[in-house]
């Protein structure tokens, strides 16, 4: 299952990245934004991480660690927007491909 999902993982994390850029840096802010940088850029870091396991036990759980990564990133999506009214609709976008990620990789980790 390696099509394009490094890219898209990638990519992800490149938009969550240049998406933080333009936010204002205030106390509320900051911490969001260390914990989404964290969790967003996490995601491909782990799919690829999978792509190179040892095992099919190791790739599982590699695959399972990118699903809660992507999951929790829908979160602090969810708090940046109530911080930030204004960046509502990029985080929805935002929020939405962390969804589709997560469902890619509950599929993935239940079909090995």
């Amino acid at each position: 299952m390696n099509y394009d999902l490094e890219e898209r993982t990638a990519k992800f994390g490149e938009d969550v990245i240049d998406f933080i850029k333009t936010l204002e840096r205030d106390e509320v802010n900051h911490p969001l934004v260390s914990q989404i940088i964290r969790s967003a850029t996490s995601i491909g870091a782990n799919y690829m991480e999978a792509n190179q396991a040892s095992s099919k036990k190791d790739f599982r759980n590699k695959i399972q660690i990118s699903r809660k990564e992507a999951n929790e990133t829908k979160h602090w999506f969810r708090m940046i927007a109530r911080a930030n009214p204004s960046k509502k609709n990029k985080c929805q976008a935002l929020w939405k491909e962390a969804h589709e990620l997560t469902l890619i990789f509950a599929k993935i980790s239940k079909s090995c």
